[in-house]
């Protein structure tokens, strides 16, 4: 009882900053005394405290999977500094005294347990006993939204049939500011996802008044091409659901595409889950989307025993940063007793409830490397058949093992990534993400750019008319080297 790891410790903190002020409080020794119960179900620490008196910290690993922080400051965050303070004093291996289970926290876990009870016995009743209907009411309203949304893919039509008649050149500054108040309607019509298309359409356009470069033009037809797709495609799910009566939410990527959004029990009860999964994060990293008005922290990461990739997704509005718990960087191997998947083709978006957090071990890291793909045409081809469905994204993350990656000849910066049968491919950055061919350039070690694995973005670039690939880590057989983290 009371193992928890580090890595454990920051998949808890609500944020980086409660993290870094935690380590402090443990390193400067903030706890004036620890005590811990005999089986270790219970840890507690009085903290020194910017108030009068010092504050009464606990961890209960009653439900090991679900260790419980509770602290008297007066803190909004949970947990908050210094309760992940002291899950480090415990996880530093610091001396705790032999103490009793405090008579607050048994009657704590009474209460817990007797709710536990309660509510199996709510489920099996509930099980016993005929499937209930949906209330006639809640499917009446699933009916009236899906028939306003009908109505505003109607209003969309002649929004984008507009624009293409008049040309993307009439994108100026008047007629943008015209769009952008007509796009704040769709939220009327419940269609969120359509409004964040029509919302990169306009940022393309705002970008190619301020630079001129074409390739915002490239992006503004992708973006109608996928708006039209979406359109015809939704306009025909509606009206089956429709004419069908059928009122609930499936697992057609077309729910999210409109703007469903997802519970995990949902996910649960459509079968999107696999149990038992061990995954290792292969890149992380964080970028604005100005048409969401959004921070996102995505996290690539690979299926030990599939070689399966998929990505998992935070967003986090910029007007609630401060209330909504960021994802950060996991560089160890992650057990998963349930892994729960989103609908969708291409790196499918995954999360869980729980974790246990372990070392990357040697042998972990050579499953890998098996798994990766040896024949680059062979991957391009299947990214190739995945990007030309415009409602699936336009890249996909890829694993390859290379014989060599180096700089073409009289073109100074540019790479190549060539696998054993000498097929090749150039790495290029692409948006959203971080510049890591600079990354690439500052590795000192030459092993890494022969006989390793990539993993990486692999893209199609509108412009140029070619495949690209953007390296974000290299998978060696000792470590994972990232060029995004």
């Amino acid at each position: 009882m009371g193992k928890i790891t580090e890595q454990q410790i920051l998949s808890m903190a609500p944020n980086s900053t409660a993290v870094a002020n935690a380590r402090k409080i443990s390193s400067k020794g903030g706890f004036v005394s620890l005590a811990k119960t005999e089986d270790e179900t219970f840890y507690m620490g009085e903290c020194k405290g910017s108030g009068k008196s010092n504050y009464t910290v606990s961890v209960d690993f009653i439900e090991p999977e679900n260790p419980v922080c509770r602290c008297s400051c007066p803190s909004r965050q949970f947990p908050c500094k210094h309760g992940l303070a002291l899950l480090f004093e415990i996880v530093q291996g610091k001396d705790f005294s032999l103490c009793e289970l405090p008579e607050s926290i048994r009657e704590k876990r009474e209460k817990k347990e007797k709710k536990a009870a309660k509510a199996a016995e709510e489920k099996d009743s509930d099980a016993a006993k005929a499937p209930a209907k949906p209330k006639k009411t809640s499917k009446a309203a699933r009916i009236k939204k899906m028939k306003k949304q009908i109505e505003g893919l109607a209003v969309l039509r002649k929004l984008v049939d507009r624009l293409l008649e008049s040309g993307l050149g009439t994108l100026t500054g008047q007629s943008l500011k015209t769009y952008r108040d007509l796009a704040k309607q769709f939220g009327d019509y419940y269609l969120p996802g359509p409004q964040i298309l029509l919302n990169h359409l306009i940022a393309e356009g705002e970008a190619y008044q301020k630079d001129g470069d074409n390739a915002h033009h490239e992006e503004i037809m992708q973006i109608l091409v996928r708006l039209n797709a979406l359109m015809k495609k939704s306009q025909t799910y509606l009206t089956e659901k429709i004419e069908k009566d059928d009122g609930e939410d499936d697992d057609s990527i077309l729910y999210e595409e409109l703007g469903g959004i997802w519970t995990i029990e949902r996910l649960k009860q459509l079968g999107r889950s696999k149990e038992n999964v061990d995954l290792v994060q292969l890149a992380f990293y964080v970028y604005y989307d100005d048409a969401r008005k959004e921070w996102i922290d995505k996290g690539y990461y690979v299926d030990v025993q599939t070689g399966e990739i998929t990505a998992t997704l935070n967003y986090c509005p910029v007007k609630a940063m401060s209330h909504i718990k960021r994802q950060d960087s996991v560089f160890g191997e992650i057990h998963i007793p349930q892994l729960i998947y989103y609908p969708g083709n291409v790196n499918p978006r995954v999360r869980w409830d729980w974790a246990e957090y372990g070392s990357l071990l040697p042998e972990t890291l050579e499953k890998i490397r098996e798994l990766a793909p040896k024949d680059l045409s062979a991957v391009i081809k299947e990214v190739k058949n995945v990007i030309k469905n415009p409602l699936d994204p336009d890249e996909s993350a890829v694993m390859i093992a290379y014989k060599q990656i180096g700089r073409l000849e009289g073109k100074r910066g540019l790479y190549v990534l060539e696998d054993a049968q000498g097929n090749r491919i150039r790495l290029k950055n692409t948006e959203p993400g971080e510049d890591t061919i600079a990354v690439l350039k500052l590795l000192p070690e030459p092993e890494l750019f022969a006989d390793q694995v990539l993993f990486g973005r692999m893209f199609y670039h509108r412009v140029d008319h070619r495949m690209y690939i953007q390296p974000l880590s290299i998978i060696t057989k000792q470590n994972v080297i990232r060029l995004a983290y």
